[in-house]
């Protein structure tokens, strides 16, 4: 499955809409994306997965690149 993810970079920022960051990670669950990232020290606000409609309308954005983690 593929799950977009939505941080900050700094895990001590408070969210803000414009200093959100995404990124595509390939894992099973939202559990194994957490874990992936873990290490990055990002403030993970949302992980969702995408599928069907959703992920055919984000792999055609131009900066739509999946993480290996």
């Amino acid at each position: 499955m593929i799950f977009k993810v939505f941080y900050q970079e700094n895990i001590e920022e408070a969210p803000v809409r414009e200093n959100t960051h995404s990124l595509f990670v390939e894992a099973e669950s939202e559990r194994e994306v957490r874990h992936k990232l873990a290490d990055r020290n990002y403030n993970i606000e949302l992980v969702q997965e995408v599928s069907g409609d959703f992920l055919e309308y984000e792999k055609q954005r131009e900066d739509f690149k999946v993480e290996n983690i």
